[in-house]
């Protein structure tokens, strides 16, 4: 590999064409909990606040997770993968993860009849 991108120890995040890298959350035993987007904003909040921050794309501005229903995420790790366009948030969870109020925002399993929720 030639791509220091892909081999090197930079922190050089590759943005889509809105400016945004997918954001993966999990919880420390590796429960996928809710994928979300960053931007460069966001992306720096979370680094230095330690508090998952995202970009809504629906109100188009800044969301720090639980600003308003307290149900935050503290962030214990930081990963990006390999050619820098994703990153994988390992967090302890204060509360659910999804706006429904479930823990995770993956609580429903597809069927070849439809949604089938998971206990």
């Amino acid at each position: 590999m030639t791509d220091s991108r892909d081999s090197g120890l930079t922190l050089d995040p590759k943005w889509d064409a809105n400016g945004l890298i997918t954001a993966v959350v999990s919880d420390p035993d590796g429960n996928l909990l809710m994928v979300a987007h960053m931007n460069r904003q966001a992306l720096n909040a979370t680094i230095t606040s330690g508090h998952a921050t995202f970009w809504s794309r629906s109100r188009g501005e800044l969301w720090r997770k639980g600003a308003t229903s307290g149900n935050t995420m503290a962030v214990r790790e930081i990963r990006i993968d390999c050619d820098q366009d994703a990153v994988w948030l390992i967090v302890d969870p204060a509360g659910p993860a999804c706006h429904t109020g479930e823990r995770s925002c993956f609580y429903r399993r597809v069927t070849r009849t439809g949604l089938e929720r998971i206990a």
